[in-house]
């Protein structure tokens, strides 16, 4: 074939490997998207395809598609820069309090607020609630000592952390299914330790609820206790 790009790459190696259907099948579909741009004639179009399901190895794919862009010759333009979802500002801060109790009743900590670097939760025939989407972080590690006895504790944490869950229950559970594991680099790192009887804690891994420009470190849905 003619209009073909001379073929730079021996086919020893993963390349001498047997292509599949599938294969072909795929660089077909790049030659016919480049035939629909204007990039290559229809006689270019039927001569490669010719060639294409001739071929046997990937080092006889390759060079079909050598001279496209969708061949991965040239560069791909750079993906646009995701929004940043969290504060610059999220670490430092003065926390407004490290406990949290709910007897019979409820407590939550939700919104624009400061969490400490340790805080303790407990809920007894109760529950409450620890969002930390919108939260500053006084230091990078926050640790949340969670006791719940025939209560319940949901913590929601934000994308970005990374989250390990120590804690266990007895008659009870501690349900880490949806957000223990890594974070991205500069998120918090949290640890949740604990104990559950006849009760549970929750904790899930979710987006933040708004765009934030800055966090006020003033604390907002302030700590409820009994």
């Amino acid at each position: 074939m003619t209009n073909l790009p001379a073929e730079s790459s021996s086919p020893d190696g993963p390349k001498g490997m047997r292509a599949s259907d599938s294969d072909r099948d795929r660089v077909a579909e790049v030659l016919r998207e480049a035939a629909a741009e204007g990039r290559l004639s229809l006689d270019e179009l039927d001569e490669r395809l010719d060639v294409l399901y001739q071929a046997k190895t990937y080092a006889e794919l390759e060079p079909i598609t050598a001279d496209l862009p969708s061949a991965g010759a040239h560069p791909a333009p750079a993906p646009a820069a995701r929004p940043a979802a969290y504060s610059t500002d999220r670490f430092g801060g003065q926390p407004s309090g490290s406990v949290a109790v709910a007897v019979m009743s409820g407590f939550s900590r939700k919104g624009s607020w400061v969490a400490p670097k340790e805080m303790t939760a407990v809920a007894i025939m109760g529950g409450g609630e620890i969002d930390l989407r919108d939260a500053r972080f006084a230091e990078t590690t926050t640790t949340i000592h969670a006791i719940t006895i025939m209560g319940g504790i949901q913590i929601t944490v934000p994308e970005d952390a990374y989250v390990q869950v120590n804690g266990f229950g007895l008659m009870g559970a501690f349900d880490d299914s949806r957000a223990a594991g890594d974070g991205e680099p500069g998120g918090p790192h949290i640890i949740i330790n604990g104990f559950a009887f006849w009760g549970g804690v929750a904790v899930e891994r979710k987006p933040p609820r708004r765009p934030k420009k800055s966090l006020n470190t003033k604390t907002q849905g302030e700590l409820g206790s009994s």
